[in-house]
């Protein structure tokens, strides 16, 4: 099966709209249905806001994101890349159940993000390459059951 021609973006807010409209189109392309579409464009969404504000723009930095779409007979696989400093998210406290049920003033701040993504897809991963930050998301197209 062919994969979706990659996209490069500026790594800026603006480019959110062409990030989850390629996402959009790789999900349509896989024939998931929308409930996954949602899940797969909220967990890129996400990941690619946490690039762009923290390791771009709080570092002072200017880059890009690069996105590709890889479609096989089982799953759709989204990587995304960037060069801003290095951030493993899954390294990142995640909010337990008891953390989420607290009133949100008296909640830590950080992680609900991080943990929309990886309890959005099927799978998450995370590699440093030599100067990238790589998320991979893979969504099967016969999903297993997923937690809710």
């Amino acid at each position: 099966m062919p994969d979706l021609t990659p996209l490069t973006v500026p790594g800026e807010l603006e480019s959110l709209k062409a990030v989850r409209e390629y996402v959009t189109d790789a999900t349509s392309m896989a024939g998931l249905d929308k409930t996954l579409t949602n899940r797969l464009r909220l967990a890129v969404d996400e990941i690619v806001t946490n690039s762009i504000v923290h390791g771009y723009q709080e570092s002072g930095q200017e880059g890009a994101i690069w996105i590709r779409a890889r479609l096989d007979d089982e799953k759709l696989t989204v990587i995304v890349e960037d060069e801003g400093p290095y951030y493993d998210p899954t390294q990142h406290r995640i909010p337990s159940a008891e953390d989420l049920g607290q009133p949100l003033d008296t909640r830590e701040i950080g992680g609900l993000g991080i943990y929309l993504a990886i309890r959005s897809i099927d799978e998450f991963r995370y590699e440093r390459t030599a100067t990238r930050n790589r998320n991979i998301f893979v969504v099967y197209r016969s999903a297993p059951a997923r937690a809710e």
